[in-house]
């Protein structure tokens, strides 16, 4: 099997499945903390520090972030989820080390220019201001309130514009120190790539997230409901969850299957019926822990046009 795993000193985990017949690789760091993560007056902050992370370190500005990776036709992206924050790029073989390099530096050394700070606040309200306009990414936040009240798993990923608004780079670094340990890390990659050399490069460029993991987040209970938003609208929106089970559990594999087959007669069924009554919806698998994923492109888009990864 291509599969390796190495375990580094300061905790952090290295794995690659290496694939010599190709000539690109996928890679990236995971870190085990999102939006369940944070207290209750940083609601919204784990996405934050994931756009803050491309906008300038001590070494690049944000234009030379993107450009190092797309001169040399890469890709460079990121997204927030309620359990953790992904980092990845895609390149050729031999820019495996540069792609690295950028991982890291934009991890270990995040200026968060109060300037820039401010235009990602923008751009975050005006995203969280599309997800109220677009019913089917908020039926999901929705069922997130519903079947966790009053818990950070139950909170949306984006936060509000307040709360947004009111962070600053010391709460940033704050976070960042805080969550982002090398126990609570994985540098993972696929494709044309060496096991020994993305070790050796980990060891050396991750070196600075020592330390004992972070604090565990609080348990979450699932609690259920309903909720009912009426909208001058020509769909319906429907999103259900059941209690599932935990991520560990040996049946979650059986309920995984019985979720993809269920889910696969939807579009037949919907498509008959919305043909006729303009009426669709939208099922979600049934999971302890819904997960919605929010998320950035180191690209450089249009300021007005927030991006999203989905």
């Amino acid at each position: 099997m291509s599969v390796e795993v190495t375990r580094l000193s300061s905790g952090l985990a290295v794995i690659t499945d290496s694939m010599p017949h190709l000539e690109s690789a996928s890679l990236g760091v995971w870190v085990g903390a999102g939006s369940r993560d944070e207290r209750p007056d940083e609601h919204g902050i784990s996405h934050l520090l994931e756009h803050m992370a491309f906008k300038g370190t001590k070494r690049r500005t944000a234009r030379q972030i993107a450009e190092t990776i797309e001169a040399v036709g890469g890709d460079l992206n990121a997204a927030t989820s309620v359990e953790s924050t992904g980092y990845f790029a895609r390149v050729l073989k031999a820019d495996v080390s540069l792609a690295l390099d950028v991982l890291s530096d934009i991890l270990s050394e995040p200026t968060f220019d109060p300037e820039e700070l401010k235009r990602e606040q923008n751009v975050i309200v005006q995203e969280i201001g599309a997800t109220e306009d677009a019913p089917d990414d908020l039926v999901f936040d929705r069922l997130q309130e519903i079947a966790f009240p009053g818990q950070p798993v139950g909170r949306s990923i984006l936060g509000t514009p307040e709360t947004v608004r009111s962070f600053t780079p010391a709460r940033l670094r704050s976070y960042l120190a805080r969550n982002y340990r090398g126990p609570d890390m994985i540098v993972a990659a696929a494709g044309a790539v060496s096991h020994q050399q993305v070790v050796a490069e980990a060891e050396a460029r991750f070196a600075s997230f020592a330390g004992s993991a972070g604090p565990q987040p609080e348990a979450a209970t699932f609690s259920g409901g309903t909720r009912v938003e009426t909208r001058d609208l020509e769909q319906v929106h429907i999103a259900m969850a059941l209690h599932g089970v935990p991520v560990k559990d040996a049946s979650l594999h059986s309920l995984q299957v019985f979720t993809a087959c269920s889910a696969a007669a939807c579009p037949r069924v919907f498509s008959r019926r919305s043909a006729k009554t303009a009426v669709s919806a939208t099922r979600s698998a049934p999971s302890t822990c819904p997960t919605v994923t929010r998320g950035c492109s180191a690209s450089m888009p249009e300021p007005t046009r927030p991006t999203r990864r989905n």
